[in-house]
C-alpha cells in the first residue's frame, strides 16, 4: 500500500526494539504533557520507560528463538510476521495466536492494554470479513482495508487508535455539537484525499504508535456522515497533536517505590486532528454511518481485538492471584482458613475467567471466508464479567494487605539514611523476611491496588469495552436463547388450570 508518510522508516518484517525506538525518537510527532511539547518521546522521563517496555515487545517477536511461539510466514512476502496479525484459519491457529499475546502480556503482569496486538486484532478483523465493508457500493474502500490491514502486518507496525469522541455533549449527535467540527471528521474533500479536523480519545499507546486508527465506535445518526469515517494516519503526520494525560510513570521517584506505575504507563491522550491531510488509500469507511457501525460488529473485528484484551486480563488475574497469596504468606497468616478462603475466592475467578477464553476458542467456528472467530457468547460473557469482578478482587486485596501498604518508607532512599535505615531494617520487617523484602513487595502491592496507576487501571477496566450496560446488551445479542425458551415452553404446557396435562 502506498503511503505518503513513514514507509520509509519501516525496515520491513519483524523489527528489533531498537528499531523500534529508532523509528518514534525525533520523528516529528507532537506530543504535549506538563505544558510542553516534547521531542523524543523515548528519552522524556514522562514516557522513556515504558517505551523501553514496548521495544522489549518487539524483541520477544524478533528473537529467532521464538520464531514458532511468536511468528507466521506472511502470505504476501513470505517472511516471517508477528502473530498478532494472523487471520486464524483453525482452533490451533487461534491457540497459536493466543499464545504469542500471551508472552507479550507477561511482560507487564497484564497491566498494558493497549500494546500492538490490540489494534492489530481489530484489523485482523478487518481483513477477515472485507465484504462487509464493501456494501453499499464500498468495494474500493472495501480493498484499502485489506492493503492496510497487509501493510501493518508485513512492516511490523504499532498502530494505537481514537474511537471514542470527547466528553462535551452526549445529548446531542456530532454534527450538532457547537462548532461542528469538534468531534474529528472530513471538513474538506480533495481530488487526493481529505482534510480531517477536530478531536478524538482515548488514544492509549498513541504517544508510542507508529499509526493512528480514526473512527468511532459510538452509534451516529443521520447527518453525522462527515464523521462516519475509518482511516489510518502516521503519529507524526501534520497536524496530528497527542495530549497525554498526566504521566504516572514521570511521577515515579523510582522503579523500586513504583514497579508498575514506573515501566507499564502507556498513558491515555487527546488526539487532536487539526487539518490533517490523508489520503485516499489510508481510507476504508468514507461518510457511510451503517459501515461505520458494522465495521465494528459485522466483522469479527470487536471480537479478534478484544479477545487480545482478556488474553491479557487472564494474565493480570493470575498476577493479582499470586501477589495475594504472597502477601498472606509474608504476614505469617496463609495457614489460617478463612485467609485460604479469601485467596480461594481470588483464584476461583481466574479460573472461570480463564476457562472462557478457552471455551471460546475451543467453540470458534468459521465465518464465510474459513476465518476462524471465538464464540460471541462466551466472549461477550468474558467481557461482562470483567468489568464486574476487577474491583471486588482489588478490595480483596486490600483486605488481605490491611495497613501494610500505607505504613512503609517513603522513599528506597530511607535504607540508605543511617539512622533511618536501621529503624526500617528493625521495625518493617516479617520472621524470615528482611524489611528491603517485605517493602518491596508491599510498595508492588500498592502501586497494584492503591496508587494513582492502580486506580487508572480500576476505571480502565470497568470501561475499556465501552459502559457496562452497553457491554452487557452484546452479551444478549449473542447469547442463545433457544434453549431456556424452548425450556419455558415446555414448562408452560405441562399443565393448565386443571392440573398436569399428559403428553
Amino acid at each position: 500500500m502506498p503511503t505518503p508518510y513513514m514507509s520509509d522508516r519501516l525496515p520491513g518484517g519483524l523489527r528489533t526494539g531498537q528499531q523500534f525506538l529508532d523509528t518514534i525518537a525525533n520523528d516529528g510527532r507532537r506530543v504535549f504533557i506538563d505544558g510542553k511539547e516534547v521531542g523524543d518521546v523515548t528519552a522524556h522521563p514522562a514516557f522513556a520507560e515504558t517505551a523501553r517496555t514496548m521495544a522489549s515487545l518487539f524483541d520477544i517477536s524478533s528473537d529467532p528463538a521464538n520464531r514458532d511461539l511468536m511468528t507466521y510466514t506472511s502470505p504476501k512476502t513470505g517472511q516471517p510476521v508477528n502473530r498478532i496479525w494472523q487471520l486464524p484459519t483453525s482452533v490451533e491457529a487461534l491457540r497459536q495466536r493466543r499464545g504469542a499475546i500471551q508472552r507479550w502480556a507477561e511482560e507487564s503482569f497484564g497491566f498494558m492494554g493497549r500494546t500492538p496486538d490490540h489494534v492489530a486484532g481489530f484489523f485482523t478483523g478487518y481483513a477477515a470479513a472485507p465484504e462487509e465493508l464493501a456494501r453499499n457500493g464500498n468495494e474500493g474502500f472495501a480493498k484499502n482495508a485489506v492493503k492496510i490491514y497487509e501493510f501493518l502486518r508485513d512492516n511490523d507496525a504499532y498502530i494505537a487508535y481514537t474511537i471514542v469522541p470527547p466528553q462535551i455533549d452526549r445529548s446531542k449527535p456530532a454534527h450538532q455539537q457547537n462548532p461542528s467540527d469538534l468531534y474529528a471528521g472530513v471538513v474538506e474533500e480533495r481530488d487526493d484525499g481529505v482534510i480531517i479536523k477536530g478531536a478524538q480519545m482515548l488514544g492509549t499507546g498513541a504517544v508510542f504508535a507508529d499509526y493512528i486508527h480514526l473512527s468511532t465506535i459510538h452509534p451516529l445518526r443521520p447527518g453525522d456522515e462527515n464523521h462516519a469515517v475509518s482511516l489510518i494516519t502516521p503519529a507524526n503526520a501534520n497536524g496530528v497533536k497527542i495530549y497525554s494525560r498526566r504521566s504516572y510513570a514521570g511521577a515515579a521517584p523510582s522503579i523500586f517505590d513504583y514497579p508498575l506505575a514506573s515501566r507499564f504507563d502507556e498513558t491515555d491522550a487527546l488526539v487532536v486532528y487539526d487539518n490533517v491531510f490523508v489520503p485516499w488509500e489510508n481510507i476504508f469507511v468514507y461518510r457511510d454511518t451503517e459501515l461505520c457501525r458494522n465495521q465494528w460488529f459485522e466483522t469479527p473485528a470487536h471480537i479478534f481485538g478484544n479477545n487480545q484484551a482478556q488474553i491479557r486480563f487472564v494474565t493480570k488475574l493470575k498476577f493479582l492471584t499470586g501477589l495475594a497469596k504472597r502477601i498472606t504468606e509474608i504476614n505469617g497468616v496463609w495457614p489460617i482458613p478463612p485467609v485460604q478462603g479469601s485467596i480461594a475466592e481470588i483464584a476461583v475467578q481466574s479460573a472461570i475467567y480463564e476457562g472462557l477464553l478457552e471455551a471460546q476458542i475451543a467453540n470458534a467456528k468459521p465465518n464465510a471466508n474459513g476465518i476462524y472467530v471465538p464464540d460471541p457468547q462466551t466472549h461477550y460473557a468474558a467481557m461482562v464479567l470483567q468489568s464486574k469482578i476487577y474491583p471486588e478482587l482489588l478490595n480483596l486485596i486490600r483486605d488481605l494487605a490491611g495497613g501494610g501498604m500505607i505504613q512503609l518508607p517513603s522513599h528506597v532512599a530511607d535504607f540508605e539514611n543511617p539512622e533511618a535505615g536501621a529503624d526500617i531494617r528493625r521495625y518493617v520487617q516479617s520472621p524470615d523476611v528482611p524489611a528491603e523484602e517485605r517493602v518491596k513487595l508491599l510498595k508492588l502491592a500498592w502501586d497494584a491496588v492503591g496508587s494513582e496507576f492502580a486506580g487508572r487501571h480500576d476505571q480502565y477496566e470497568k470501561f475499556y469495552a465501552g459502559a457496562p450496560f452497553i457491554v452487557k446488551q452484546r452479551f444478549l445479542w449473542n447469547f442463545d436463547f433457544e434453549t431456556p425458551d424452548r425450556l419455558i415452553d415446555k414448562a408452560l404446557s405441562g399443565y393448565d388450570m386443571k392440573g398436569r396435562i399428559n403428553s
